[in-house]
């Protein structure tokens, strides 16, 4: 991979790891809660698990198979198992919630699918506007 490759999955990791802070800090808010329980393993973990999604998406995605879905799929699969065993891992730590593998689904898999539709639209974008071979 190339300079800008990398430049550009640490710019999308440094603005995704923001926004979702920010975004979880301001539920918390609205939920009358002032400090995160969780503390700052809370936010290594997170850094961690969007650093799996994003790191696999940037590589996995730009494997020559087509369709793009199945791309998606090569890329989604061992992620998500990588983001199971990483709950699993800090489950020695500290005990786990009981809904610990729902939540890192349903977050994973959201994160997940937004990427993917963002980067469908890019490379749709992309293909109109190159010029159509005769």
């Amino acid at each position: 991979m190339n300079k800008k490759k990398w430049i550009r999955i640490i710019s999308v990791y440094s603005v995704l790891y923001t926004v979702l802070t920010l975004l979880n800090s301001v539920l918390y808010l609205c939920n009358g809660i002032y400090e995160d329980p969780s503390g700052n393993w809370h936010e290594l973990d997170r850094a961690m698990v969007l650093l799996i999604g994003i790191v696999a998406f940037g590589l996995f995605t730009n494997l020559p198979v087509k369709p793009l879905a199945l791309r998606y799929l090569i890329a989604y699969i061992p992620s998500q198992l990588l983001a199971f065993a990483y709950v699993w891992f800090s489950g020695l730590r500290e005990p786990l919630a009981k809904t610990a593998y729902r939540d890192i689904w349903i977050n994973f898999t959201g994160l997940f699918v937004v990427l993917c539709i963002i980067n469908t639209a890019i490379y749709v974008f992309k293909r109109k506007g190159e010029p159509k071979e005769r």
